[in-house]
């Protein structure tokens, strides 16, 4: 582990046992992947030797209520990166999400991250499959599809600052398991560097419209369909953006533009906020 993860549902258990004068707490420091005990005493909360966080350490984790805290090396910091914008990983009852200038990038609402990213996987995936995974964000798709049984899972994802906090997420590591290859770059650019009909399944996670519109484009749509083998399945995230005009969403944009590149059975998944289709 490469540290320990605390946030506000953490660190409050952690207070409400030293305010019972209890001697331990059983406590998640990963993100709830597994719990164990710790020693607490009226000065604060034990992790290791090195690493021991005071009441008032303690309470100012709760206070931040939508931030994840990595304790090591007797160092506090949140998880976060400021060099470009602000991303963050933020908490959940499961695996943390993903949030870039305060919005969120996974469905999380009645759900959780990793669980959502997983059925999004399934939509495509099947044992024995060559997987492509554009936009690849915490990994938790490019993950659920090698659990799958895919054989290789290609993983791309543009910015450095969510490959960064993805190396600090307990829930990503299995991204550097054998059979999944990460790269950084544009899914734009480099689709088309690769070879026709090699991939039995692509996700497509793209961030929303307004912000990588080239992502949404029939010009993309025609390297997916062209890197497929035939059959291949197609699972594509769209959200739940406003209508663009009246009497046209924008989902069924995208729906036309599948179609226009020759994907058949082209399919609103409406729980999941994407289409599925095949070539």
């Amino acid at each position: 582990m490469l540290g320990y993860y605390l946030h506000t549902k953490n660190a409050q258990q952690a207070l409400d046992a030293i305010a019972k004068g209890q001697s331990s707490v059983h406590l998640s420091t990963d993100l709830h992947l597994s719990e164990q005990d710790y020693a607490v005493s009226p000065e604060g909360l034990v992790l290791d030797e090195d690493n021991k966080l005071s009441i008032a350490d303690l309470k100012k984790i709760v206070k931040k209520t939508q931030r994840i805290y990595l304790c090591s090396d007797g160092d506090m910091e949140p998880i976060e990166d400021r060099s470009v914008g602000y991303y963050k990983l933020a908490p959940t009852e499961g695996a943390p999400l993903l949030e870039i200038s305060g919005v969120k990038m996974h469905i999380s609402k009645g759900t959780d991250p990793f669980a959502s990213a997983s059925d999004m996987a399934k939509q495509a995936v099947r044992s024995g499959d060559n997987v492509l995974d554009c936009c690849s964000g915490l990994g938790y798709a490019a993950i659920a599809a090698h659990r799958l049984g895919a054989k290789k899972v290609l993983t791309i994802e543009l910015s450095e600052s969510v490959m960064g906090l993805r190396a600090l997420n307990p829930w990503s590591q299995d991204l550097n398991n054998d059979g999944i290859e990460q790269r950084q770059g544009s899914s734009f650019e480099l689709i088309t560097t690769m070879p026709s009909i090699s991939f039995d399944a692509v996700i497509h996670d793209p961030p929303r419209f307004s912000l990588a519109g080239e992502l949404y484009s029939e010009e993309f749509y025609s390297e997916i369909y062209r890197v497929l083998r035939q059959g291949g399945r197609l699972f594509h995230y769209t959200g739940n953006p406003h209508i663009m005009k009246k009497g046209s969403s924008f989902v069924d944009g995208v729906i036309r533009r599948l179609i226009a590149v020759g994907f058949k059975n082209v399919q609103k998944v409406d729980h999941l906020m994407g289409v599925s289709a095949q070539k």
